[in-house]
């Protein structure tokens, strides 16, 4: 499945479904479909995360951050954090969002990991 493929898929998942209680959340699942392109189409998974990362729904704030922007940052620390600070300051919803991620990969190098816990501290005054 291409990058574009996991958008159209996820983007049809979270359109139409709402979560559910007992099994598999089909949203969660397409969003993992989707995070599988984060090494090598990390600006189409930017995108999609940035969009849905000001849903309204906690629990698809829980998803984008925890499924794609943690690893977006995992991989593309440089490339992707000055976009997601503006983000952040521009959405409450969005900040909420990010303020649920975990540092990993090149987000735990030292000077990563203060840029990293200083957004995250403003994202949680939010």
């Amino acid at each position: 499945m291409t990058v574009y493929e996991a958008i159209e898929q996820a983007e049809i998942a979270l359109s139409t479904t709402a979560q559910v209680d007992d099994g598999p959340d089909p949203r969660w699942q397409a969003l993992i479909a989707l995070a599988a392109h984060i090494e090598t189409a990390p600006q189409q998974v930017w995108e999609f995360a940035r969009r849905w990362g000001g849903s309204e729904d906690e629990d698809l704030r829980d998803a984008v951050a925890t499924l794609l922007l943690e690893h977006l940052l995992e991989y593309h620390f440089e490339s992707l954090f000055s976009a997601i600070e503006v983000e952040v300051a521009r959405s409450a919803t969005f900040a909420d969002c990010f303020s649920r991620t975990w540092p990993l990969g090149q987000a735990e190098s030292p000077g990563n990991r203060v840029r990293f816990e200083l957004l995250k501290e403003r994202a949680s005054a939010v």
